[in-house]
């Protein structure tokens, strides 16, 4: 006879989930898998519709092909606008499309509420997409918004001699842009000393994804783990919350 076994008593009973609480947890799972999912294909079929919308008007009609099918065809404003892009790129690249693009920029810098607009979106766009600034393509840390407390910063350009002149202290300062949580195209653009930002090896789109999860999604995490992980955190807490103590009923 084992005199090691614990007494009856003393066994502790597996936890009994009810089916309302199975139901919950797996429409959790559920949402975890199709949300990103869903959300995804809504913002790309806005976009892929914004940009119709702006395009269409713009097309003869002899080209739409709604004019020959019964439905309208989603897209074919975008790939007519990005066909249209790479030919203007491509005629820029040569004599005559540059002297056109001269023109017209002087013609724009001489209105003078439209030139302040288009020489910054030119400045905004060319460092964005040219491929040859370092504009917000490093991450780094600073000591946002109370002391010990911090957060992630894309790392922009030092700024000119007008504004450095300006700030107080010798150390070189640099600007940041600091996204906030969970959309990372709001934030804050501030001034910092180059000693206060702790440059961190995390790509910019790794670091969107981590301000957009609100810490929920690290860099380096496989997605499939990450659902693996949520529902066995969902599961977990439900089975703590059925372990919960109850309080006894006053007699």
């Amino acid at each position: 006879m084992d005199t090691d076994a614990p007494p009856p008593e003393q066994v502790e009973e597996a936890p009994k989930h009810g089916l309302a609480a199975r139901l919950r947890t797996y429409f959790l799972t559920g949402l975890v898998v199709a949300g990103p999912v869903l959300i995804t294909i809504y913002l790309t079929w806005s976009f892929v519709t914004w940009v119709d919308d702006l395009v269409r008007p713009l097309m003869p009609a002899l080209y739409r092909p709604e004019n020959y099918l019964p439905f309208r065809v989603p897209g074919s404003g975008l790939i007519v606008a990005i066909v249209g892009l790479t030919l203007l790129g491509f005629l820029t690249a040569n004599l005559a499309g540059r002297t056109v693009v001269e023109l017209g920029e002087m013609v724009l810098n001489r209105m003078p509420i439209v030139r302040a607009i288009y020489r910054s979106l030119k400045q905004v766009f060319e460092t964005l997409f040219s491929g040859k600034g370092s504009s917000f393509r490093r991450v780094g840390l600073v000591e946002f918004p109370a002391p010990g407390m911090w957060s992630i910063v894309l790392i922009s350009q030092p700024p000119n001699s007008e504004v450095s002149a300006s700030l107080p202290g010798k150390e070189d300062h640099i600007s940041v842009f600091l996204p906030c949580a969970p959309n990372p195209t709001t934030g804050f653009f501030f001034y910092v000393p180059k000693s206060g930002v702790i440059e961190i090896d995390m790509t910019t789109e790794q670091a969107a994804t981590l301000i957009m999860s609100a810490g929920v999604v690290q860099p380096g995490t496989d997605p499939k783990k990450s659902i693996v992980a949520l529902a066995e955190l969902a599961n977990a807490a439900k089975a703590a919350q059925s372990n919960a103590p109850k309080k006894a009923d006053v007699p």
